[in-house]
């Protein structure tokens, strides 16, 4: 029998287009951890008594899960659900900035909202926040120059094209693309060393 670890992303895809939620729970950790380093990374030091990445992690997975039957298995699995993330991050930082009650930030509101989520979603977003290699990643990142962290953000994790990412980053299309392949190399490695993995 074949192991799941070792069925490719476009079976998966199909399995869980099926229906199979352990199917896209193993699609979906693939590139969770990124994600949970995604959102640490984004989220400001002041913003973290009220967003938690691990909560964000497992927030995406519901909402992926929900539109995963109208998903292009043609396109990223990676960008889309990083796409979904992003709108996850901004809805609660806006939030954050208008909740005027005190004890929204509380580990008590936290517990409750991760309970109405279903058991897949915690499972998987618990068992990244435990990735050893989630630590890692952060901390190798943190030792890149800016722009480099930045390249890592938008091309790594998030996915965008090298024109989205140089619009970001104001930049020339072919600077960025010289650049990202040359660090894109590190970064592979260095997900292979701690079993992260950064491509679909």
């Amino acid at each position: 029998m074949e192991e799941r670890s070792e069925l490719d992303t476009q079976a998966l895809v199909r399995a869980a287009k099926s229906g199979d939620v352990q199917r896209f729970s193993e699609l979906y950790e693939r590139i969770a951890p990124t994600l949970h380093a995604w959102a640490t990374l984004r989220i400001r030091p002041a913003q973290r008594a009220q967003v938690d990445p691990e909560d964000v992690v497992a927030e995406v997975w519901v909402r992926a899960w929900k539109a995963f039957p109208e998903f292009d298995e043609q396109s990223s699995f990676r960008a889309w659900v990083f796409r979904i993330g992003k709108n996850v991050l901004l809805e609660s930082f806006r939030r954050a900035r208008h909740s005027n009650d005190a004890l929204d930030a509380g580990p008590t509101t936290r517990m409750a909202r991760m309970q109405q989520l279903p058991d897949p979603a915690t499972q998987v977003s618990r068992r990244v926040a435990r990735h050893e290699g989630v630590a890692k990643l952060l901390e190798w990142v943190g030792e890149l120059e800016p722009e480099q962290r930045q390249l890592v953000l938008h091309c790594g994790f998030e996915g965008l094209s090298y024109a989205e990412a140089a619009e970001r980053m104001a930049e020339n299309r072919d600077t960025i693309a010289k650049r990202w392949q040359v660090l894109r190399e590190r970064l592979v490695r260095f997900g292979t060393s701690q079993g992260l993995a950064f491509v679909d």
